[in-house]
């Protein structure tokens, strides 16, 4: 056990030696579940905080000391208050995707040569640190666009850090035997962590849009200090039994043997796409996550725009598209373990999606505030169901293969090759530029229509 963090000790004690594997496994399964949380927590405010740094000034109460003639942009955030706001919130996203995709690949290679304990944790304090540096634009008059283009590179090179490691960490501690489902909830906490970084930044956001940012960056950085006092990423660490990475239906305990470190070979495999299924899943994932994450980082501003609506009420309302996603993610899992068709099961829910996303369109900003919640958790159910499916249960399924591994030590690589795909989806998109009018966020949804069915 000399691997293990001195206070993850205790949970034999508290709970007894005969459920210690059981105790470990479903500790780290909740603990990991946390830790991606606030990951996906501290991505979310720059979606929320967006409707502030531009906006109709016309329709915010000035101070009598301001000339709204001459400072018609007087509510703005410089250097947001320009004419190119759009393209310039565009850059901010571009920045961000393109350094965490290019940073997945290396991320995976890593995750799989060092201790993912220190890894997490290093990464997770330091994502927080840059979050908290965009906030910090607010608190000290910062106005400089480089500066926050800064923030969101580096930000997004250590949030690039998270994915691979809690994949492989989970991927190590649980079998094939009802993966989907398993993380098919587990992966809620994508929507769990978007869900309250909506909560959290809209309850700053009109007042001092820095703490949207502050108190996101706090948690997460928090949360990478649990990291390295708790965080087991083996069970060999803690001399647990290792799951059956085999095709058995259930989760069987083979023996508590170290395995060894992935071969040369096996890895040039992964890299290359050879391993099966691979390279499907992740041109699967690259138009799933596009859609995905264009609702992550536009949602809050499109209802605000379309339903005309506080950018507070906005970021709540923008919750229940990911509470839709909670549903679906679970929903895929199950139904891909009873039939043992993950392929299929993505395939249905995407067929499902584009004409969702259609009537969305269409007459989500027309009908009732009732259906037009209905329509967005469907929407997200529809679209994340895929998503979460492919990044988790896919992932590990592909990282444990036989012509891979069979002691998942190729998790991470895999894992980060397939998210990472998708991430380059999104950044190129998000070169298309901003869909901040109403038109322009139809012709985006159009767009998206069309990729899903592909």
């Amino acid at each position: 056990m000399t691997d293990a963090p001195f206070l993850i000790t205790v949970l034999p004690n508290v709970f007894g030696y005969r459920r210690r594997d059981f105790t470990y496994r479903w500790f780290i399964l909740v603990f990991t579940f946390f830790c991606y949380a606030s990951y996906h927590l501290s991505r979310k405010p720059i979606s929320v905080v967006k409707s502030v740094l531009h906006q109709n000034c016309s329709k915010v109460h000035a101070d009598p000391s301001i000339n709204t003639t001459e400072h018609p942009n007087w509510c703005d955030w410089a250097p947001f208050d320009d004419s190119d706001y759009k393209a310039m919130f565009g850059t901010l996203d571009v920045c961000y995707l393109v350094a965490y995709a290019l940073a997945m690949f290396l991320s995976g290679h890593i995750a799989d040569r060092m201790n993912l304990r220190l890894y997490l944790s290093a990464g997770m304090v330091l994502s927080g640190l840059f979050t908290v540096g965009f906030g910090l634009g607010y608190f000290y008059n910062i106005h400089s666009y480089y500066y926050y283009i800064a923030m969101q590179i580096i930000g997004g090179v250590f949030q690039a850090s998270g994915w691979p490691g809690v994949v492989a960490c989970v991927g190590n501690w649980f079998g094939k035997g009802k993966r989907g489902l398993i993380m098919g909830v587990w992966n809620a906490h994508t929507s769990v962590g978007n869900m309250l970084g909506s909560v959290i930044a809209g309850a700053f956001v009109e007042t001092n849009w820095g703490l949207s940012f502050v108190v996101p960056g706090v948690i997460i950085g928090g949360m990478g200090i649990l990291v390295f006092l708790f965080l087991v990423p083996h069970p060999k660490d803690v001399d647990c039994m290792l799951p059956d990475h085999s095709d058995a239906t259930k989760v069987n305990i083979v023996s508590r043997n170290i395995d060894t470190e992935a071969d040369t070979e096996e890895e040039l495999m992964v890299k290359r796409g050879e391993s099966t299924g691979v390279l499907e899943f992740a041109l699967c994932l690259f138009f799933a996550k596009l859609v995905s994450y264009t609702f992550l980082y536009w949602l809050p501003n499109y209802i605000k725009s379309e339903a005309k609506v506080s950018a507070e009420k906005a970021a709540y309302t923008s919750t229940i598209f990911d509470a839709g996603g909670i549903v679906g993610g679970i929903l895929a899992g199950y139904i891909s373990d009873k039939y043992h068709m993950r392929g299929v099961t993505c395939v249905l829910f995407l067929v499902l999606a584009a004409p969702m996303m259609f009537v969305y369109n269409q007459f989500g900003s027309s009908v009732p505030f009732g259906a037009n919640c209905v329509l967005l958790a469907v929407c997200g159910l529809a679209v994340n169901g895929p998503y979460a499916l492919i990044t988790t249960a896919v992932s590990a399924d592909l990282g444990t293969h036989k012509t891979v591994r069979d002691n998942a030590k190729a998790l991470g690589m895999v894992t980060a090759i397939i998210d990472g795909t998708g991430s380059i989806a999104f950044g190129a998109n998000r070169c298309e530029g901003s869909p901040r009018e109403a038109g322009g966020y139809r012709r985006r949804r159009y767009h998206h229509c069309a990729e899903d069915e592909r």
